[in-house]
């Protein structure tokens, strides 16, 4: 059974719903739609119809799961409830500080409407959410410390993109390498959130914007910046371009814990990641939940879902046999 796809927001994680759609011979990307002009729109995939947001409603038949690759900022916290009311759906909601309120908005609508929504779903929150679970169900005493980057955030540059003034902008997630090294030894070491990353935005701002404005907005953007030391390039279009046109991201997640009588034995738990494309790994986890959506739906199942919930045997193409003879 395949699951038809449809894409909301054709952007870079779009792109990477799309790619990822086409390594996966159970899934079909039959429709995109798009704030944008239709027509302006060209997608890689030959014979995918591209459609505007408005016309959403009418094709509700025609899609198994709606995969939304809008911004977490502004965009998922309306588009999400909306859809869910229409579509099973998933998201890539990474406002860590606000999902469990995503999450109860999400839940109401898609359990009104018979639908089932996986939000959240990504590298972290999503598979680093996992490891950090796991490692924590092992090692009950312990501490857990996760690092990302270096690397482009997808989500904080489009948060930067939203500021007035700003014409494009990427950031950078960078662990203090001194953190990293204390914690993979095993020292247990109590770090705030600003001795662990430090972040780095490169801004092309339109003419004659007001800098000093622009650089105070991403500093003090609280859930974003207000807790890192920051730091704000502005540069032209033609240097963000040469310089910074790829999306590499990764980091690892750590759990440091201790067993034994009087805990003698010492562990460390490491998950890491290492991505050319932080929107194509993250567009082929949303592709693996949608494939979970499609059977919990089809299973009469409805209401939001976190990765947290989902049996890995539900992401997977493989049945229960081959996932026993193959992976087990």
């Amino acid at each position: 059974m395949k699951t038809r796809i449809g894409i909301m927001g054709y952007g870079n994680l779009g792109r990477g719903v799309e790619l990822a759609c086409r390594q996966n011979d159970d899934m079909e990307l039959v429709a995109l739609f798009t704030r944008r002009d239709p027509a302006s729109v060209r997608p890689l995939t030959e014979g995918v119809t591209v459609y505007s947001t408005g016309d959403l409603a009418a094709h509700t038949d025609d899609v198994d799961v709606l995969v939304i690759c809008g911004g977490s900022a502004t965009d998922l916290p309306e588009q999400t409830p909306a859809c869910a009311r229409l579509f099973n759906v998933v998201d890539s909601f990474d406002t860590h500080a606000n999902i469990p309120v995503h999450f109860a908005q999400v839940d109401e609508v898609a359990k009104a409407a018979g639908k089932v929504a996986i939000i959240s779903a990504g590298w972290d929150p999503g598979m680093f959410s996992i490891a950090r679970l796991y490692a924590n169900c092992v090692l009950p005493d312990g501490a857990d410390y996760t690092f990302w980057g270096r690397g482009v955030s997808q989500g904080h540059s489009d948060a930067i993109r939203r500021i007035e003034g700003v014409v494009d902008a990427r950031q950078y997630t960078v662990p203090v390498p001194a953190a990293l090294e204390a914690v993979r030894a095993g020292e247990n070491p109590q770090l705030t959130t600003r001795q662990k990353h430090t972040r780095e935005c490169y801004v092309v701002a339109e003419e004659g914007a007001d800098t000093a404005a622009i650089e105070r907005a991403i500093v003090e953007m609280p859930n974003y910046f207000d807790e890192y030391d920051t730091t704000v390039t502005f540069i032209s279009q033609e240097e963000l371009d040469r310089d910074h046109a790829g999306i590499p991201h990764g980091g690892s997640v750590i759990r440091s814990g201790a067993t034994g009588e009087n805990g003698e034995s010492h562990h460390v738990i490491e998950y890491s990641l290492k991505l050319d494309s932080n929107p194509e790994f993250t567009g082929s986890v949303l592709v693996a939940c949608a494939r979970a959506a499609h059977r919990l739906a089809s299973e009469g199942q409805t209401g939001c879902r976190t990765l947290f919930d989902i049996a890995p045997a539900y992401l997977s193409p493989k049945n229960g046999d081959e996932l026993r003879a193959t992976m087990l």
